[in-house]
């Protein structure tokens, strides 16, 4: 032991005493690796198979304007990436296009964008003869060109050629709910027929007359886009026609347990029923819409947003510990069940463990009453 620890130190005398340069010199395990990409050599691009379409990926790291070359002497910084231009408003509706598809998708749930798109419709001229909520679809009536809105002709008429009142148009609107968690899809197809016409020209699945439905849609982003600039909102309240099942019921099943039965798809029972937690005012702490679960905490109110103690709680330690509010927390999971054409809500202690009944029957209650 005594001969290693005296190894040890004698080949700490060499390596204070030679610079470390084994170590950390030029040629050392720990270099100074900063100018390494002066020996990277350029290679051929990678060749695409003629059937894939190329796309330009802009890099994430773009080389600096000032670099070394041969001339420079002497030690080198290698200077920072040039920061990407990131636009500080970001809007929350964008246009999406796909071959010969075209759509708008919206950073919102469905039910708080269908009161703004049939509003911009309705404001436009269009008269709503068919509207499904519970599938999130709304049909304009025929009519000619002169029987929109002023404002609306205006700006149909210098981006759509060929509109006049030898022709009545009509329009299909579909919401639908989008790829990623909280967002829409909205498609917009035109269906045209001579002006007097009694013929009932159906909408197909693609668009007709591609350069009125492009217009349509970019008017509905403006439109839904300005409305949130200017502060507006739309409530739970505004909500309720699209995602509000058909047939509500409350029943029990084969084992005596509370159970709320929605005559409607996952996607729109998964939106009014957390619609309706929010609006009985439940504290949601998590959701996992793949399993369909709600995560609610019955011993508090609501969460806010941005919400922090007061004051006086700050400076005096006025705030509960996290201690006191697990404490009396009562934690329960409201679990939706797609069971053929409907949907069944429960409310469970946890997976294997169902709520009492009556813990179970106020909270489908509470559901229930804010559903209509």
């Amino acid at each position: 032991m005594k001969r290693l620890a005296g190894l040890s130190a004698l080949a700490l005398i060499i390596t204070s005493t030679s610079g470390c340069g084994w170590v950390w010199g030029e040629n050392g395990y720990f270099r100074d690796r900063g100018s390494d990409y002066l020996t990277a050599r350029q290679t051929a691009p990678m060749q695409l198979p003629a059937d894939v379409e190329a796309k330009r990926l802009d890099p994430l790291l773009p080389v600096p304007q000032q670099i070394r070359d041969s001339d420079v002497q002497g030690e080198y910084d290698v200077p920072r990436p040039q920061a990407l231009a990131v636009a500080g408003d970001v809007s929350e509706f964008s246009l999406q296009n796909s071959g010969d598809s075209s759509w708008l998708v919206a950073q919102r749930v469905p039910a708080e964008v269908w009161p703004g798109a049939r509003q911009f419709f309705e404001d436009g001229g269009f008269r709503i003869v068919d509207e499904r909520p519970q599938t999130g679809e709304f049909s304009t009536d025929w009519q000619r060109f002169d029987a929109l809105s002023s404002s609306m002709q205006s700006r149909l008429s210098g981006r759509v050629a060929g509109l006049d009142n030898n022709t009545e148009t009509r329009v299909h609107v579909r919401l639908e709910p989008g790829v990623q968690r909280n967002t829409s899809e909205i498609f917009v197809v035109t269906a045209q027929r001579p002006a007097g016409s009694s013929a009932d020209v159906p909408f197909t699945e693609r668009s007709v007359n591609k350069v009125l439905d492009a217009a349509l849609l970019d008017e509905l982003q403006v439109n839904l886009s300005r409305s949130v600039e200017q502060g507006g909102s739309v409530s739970l309240l505004a909500g309720r026609d699209y995602d509000a099942p058909s047939r509500v019921s409350l029943s029990e099943d084969g084992n005596g347990n509370p159970v709320l039965n929605l005559s409607t798809d996952f996607d729109r029972a998964w939106s009014g029923v957390g619609r309706s937690l929010r609006m009985a005012e439940l504290r949601i702490d998590d959701i996992n819409r793949t399993l369909g679960v709600y995560y609610v905490n019955l011993a508090e109110g609501p969460q806010r947003a941005n919400e922090k103690p007061g004051l006086f709680s700050r400076m005096f330690g006025g705030s509960e510990s996290k201690d006191d509010i697990e404490a009396r927390a009562e934690r329960y999971q409201v679990r939706l069940t797609a069971v053929g054409d409907t949907v069944q809500v429960t409310v469970e202690k946890d997976l294997n463990t169902v709520a009492p009944s009556d813990v179970a029957r106020r909270v489908l209650g509470m559901i229930q009453e804010n559903l209509g």
